[in-house]
Formats: C-alpha cells, structure tokens, sequence
C-alpha cells in the first residue's frame, strides 16, 4: 500500500527519535471515499483534458481523462549543476532518504570503529548545505544522535566527530529574523557544530567536499538541503509560468485552462496583501488545498468561489538538546519552551488519530531510553559463498597481526571454534568482528544473511 509520510519529521527518523512507521500513512486508508489509482504521471495534455500514467511493475500505460485537474506534485531538489552534487549528496524530502541517511550514519561509525588503515576523516566528518528550515532541523538531529551514538562503539571518541553546516547567507534561520537566528547559531557551536557563513558548496567527490571559500572538508557525508526546483512535468505545460511555477489567479485556478487548478510548490499563487506571491510552505499549501476543493465544488455545484487569503500564523525549528526556535504571530520564543511548541504543534497536525498517539508514545521514550543504532537492511545480500569457504576480512586495528598472520590464527582454530561464513556486503560482519573474539588472538568471523531482505 502507497504510503504518506509526514515531512516536517523526516529528520527525526534520521536520527531515531521516531519510529519509521509512526510518521507515514496509508493512502488508501485516508481516502476511503476517492478511486485511487497508483502510478507514475508521464504526461499532461491540457489540450484533450486527460493524464497519461505509467502502471504496474510492466509500466504499461493509461490515459485517464478528468472534468478537474489539480496540479500538486511538489518539488525536486535543485543540484544546481554542481559537479559531483548529484551523484554523491543525500537529500532530506523523503522517507526513504531519511533511511538512508540514517544507515549511513550508522555504517560510517562501524567501519571507523574498526577503520582496518583506511583513514577515518572521511567517516567522521559529516557535513549538511543549507541553513534553511531543513537543513538546521537535520544538523541539529544529525548531532544530537553521532553524539549519543559514538559511546557505544569502544574506538571512537566524540571529539573526533567534526559536524559542519554551510550556509550562503549571514546568519541561518533567516525567514525567523537575525536575533533568532544569532541565537540558533549560538546554540549550535554550543554544541560543537561548525557554522560556516556566506560560504557555497561548489564540488562534491566520494570523499571530499570544496566550499566557495576554497576550504576542502574531508567526508563522504554532505547532505544537500539549500535548493529545489518546480517538478519538471510543468514545463511541458502550455500555461504561463513564472520561474518554472504555474500562474494561478485568487481562486487558485489557472486562468486560460477551465478546469485546471494549481498550489503548492507547483504554483505562484498572487497575496493581494503584500503585492507579492504566498511562499510555498506546508502551512501555505494545506489550507490552499482546502480552498481548491471547495471553489471546484463551487464551480460543479453551481456555488460562488472563496478567495485565497491567508498569512503566515507561525514559523518554528528545533535546534538540538531539547532547544528550538519560533516566532508566533509576532512573538519570539526560543530555548525549551519553543522546542516544546514545535512538537506540539507538529503532533496535532500529523494525519490520523492512531499515529499521534504513537508519536506521543514514541517522544517520552526518547528521552528515558538512548537512540536506537538499528541498520535497516533494504537491499536482498549478494549469493553467499559455499559452506567451509571464509572470507579473510583483514587484522583488527591494534592487534599486531598481519593479514597473513590473521589468516593462519584463523585456520589453526577453525576446527575447535564455531565458524560462521557469510559476505562481505554484510554490514553485520562488522558487528561480528568484534563480538567473535576467542583467547588472546584476534579471529575474525562472518555471518551468513537470509536472502530476504532484513532488519538488524
């Protein structure tokens, strides 16, 4: 089943303060009232008021015809033609990426944990671009789980850890004014993350990332929150767009096209109160929904359509340590009592009564217990070698051993100890080279996985 997660949380996921199926819905089970049909959108012909869908684990197609058409699919990340960015960075839009940031966090800190000679920089540096809502929620996550992690893994020390944000503007957190983002930044270097001002990413490599002041940090983490770009299906559109955004009028309609309706980060939808645009935020984009639905039930039924008119109620971030930072209708709140806001207000919105009360459950729990480390295997592990063949994974780090001395240690004991085969891609071997040590020689086993794909 099609699943819906709740976005402004991803970064908890990230960093195990929530449990990945508290925050997502199923579809079906929201709207129990509507067809729903699922699919990838190929194509939009405005002209013959249909949409052409991809389907199926064959992809074959459908042309689905519709009387109204509601234009609401979002945005990608902008890499800005970066070299190097969109091969090597992680993004924060979705759930799957915020598994995938937080298994490679998890991995990074087992192999410096037994780094075998390879230099540990790269796996211990960890940087995120952008001092946006985003890209503050996910450093401050990020840093507040490495160093509750790195106590549980006996080669590491926290002060190795080196966490970076890189921002383009003065200060971060600027949609919440300069005195409160002087304050986010405060708190951040007081909990040793490195704020890097007016500066850009300008290259990404697997092991390297080169800012705009033409310092090179060692790491094969950058997480890229500082760009994103109108879904691309809207320049195949024949409508007038600005900036690659749908121009709707007040009633969210797209003028030349009766029956095609826009919001979201996909439209430019005209605020008569400011002369400008409404900014494309969740807050913004639900209560649009609302409007859209109500003026198409208007137009079908024959009713007068509502205008759009709203302003934006509050803005709030969580900073790290139980800290974060707001600005409601005007009034500035910062330390506990606005971390303490954001939750509260993000839990009412989150969809569903069953899973506010597994997010309420879930939050306590964080506190009195330390974060999971679980590494959420999601790929099916290569064919593993035939039974009796081992695989020499390399001496431990401060044994003395060499490879071959390993090795020897390892076949001389074979025939008195257990031995467990397994591959090299997988991640619990690392675990279990720490675990399978018998006497005074270091002896390296591995472990065979299910072919099913599995949690550990």
């Amino acid at each position: 089943m099609i699943i819906v997660p709740f976005t402004p949380m991803l970064h908890e996921v990230a960093a195990s303060d929530l449990d990945i199926t508290n925050i997502v819905s199923p579809i079906r089970r929201l709207l129990r009232r509507v067809t729903f049909f699922h699919g990838e959108i190929e194509a939009i012909d405005l002209e013959h008021r249909r949409v052409g869908v991809s389907h199926g684990h064959e992809s074959h197609c459908h042309a689905l015809p519709y009387d109204h058409l509601m234009l609401a699919l979002g945005s990608t990340t902008n890499f800005f033609d970066i070299p190097g960015l969109a091969d090597c960075a992680f993004t924060m839009k979705s759930l799957s990426d915020a598994i995938a940031l937080r298994n490679h966090l998890i991995a990074n800190l087992e192999e410096a944990d037994y780094a075998c000679g390879a230099p540990r920089a790269p796996l211990l540096n960890f940087v995120v671009a952008g001092g946006g809502f985003a890209g503050v929620e996910t450093i401050a996550a990020m840093n507040d789980f490495l160093r509750e992690a790195v106590r549980f893994f006996p080669h590491l020390r926290e002060e190795i850890l080196r966490i970076t944000l890189v921002s383009s503007g003065k200060i971060i957190l600027p949609e919440l004014g300069e005195k409160l983002g002087i304050y986010a930044q405060r708190k951040l270097s007081e909990q040793q993350v490195d704020i890097r001002l007016n500066c850009k990413v300008v290259a990404v490599t697997g092991h390297d990332v080169t800012l705009s002041d033409g310092t090179t940090l060692t790491t094969n983490t950058l997480v890229w929150t500082a760009g994103i770009s109108p879904h691309a299906l809207l320049n195949t559109l024949p409508c007038q767009k600005a900036k690659g955004r749908v121009l709707v009028n007040e009633y969210l309609e797209v003028p030349e096209w009766p029956g095609v309706w826009a919001l979201g980060d996909c439209a430019v939808v005209p605020d008569h109160t400011t002369g400008g645009s409404h900014p494309p935020t969740a807050q913004h984009a639900l209560r649009e929904g609302r409007v859209a639905a109500q003026n198409i039930l208007a137009v079908v039924g024959g009713g007068r359509k509502k205008l759009f008119i709203y302003s934006t109620i509050g803005l709030l971030a969580p900073i790290g340590k139980r800290t974060g930072v707001a600005n409601i209708l005007g009034v500035n709140f910062s330390g506990f009592l606005a971390w303490w806001l954001w939750r509260t207000i993000y839990l009412l919105k989150v969809p569903r009564f069953e899973k506010k009360v597994l997010v309420a459950l879930d939050w306590p729990l964080d506190v009195l217990f330390s974060k999971d480390l679980v590494h959420f295997r999601t790929i099916r592990p290569h064919t593993p070698p035939p039974v009796g063949e081992l695989i020499q994974l390399g001496p431990i780090p401060g044994s003395g051993e060499s490879p071959e001395q390993c090795a020897k240690l390892t076949s001389q004991a074979a025939p008195s100890r257990p031995i467990l085969h397994g591959t090299r891609q997988s991640i619990l071997a690392r675990h279990t080279s720490r675990r399978f040590l018998f006497g005074t020689h270091p002896i390296v086993y591995t472990v065979i996985l299910p072919a099913d794909p599995v949690l550990f």
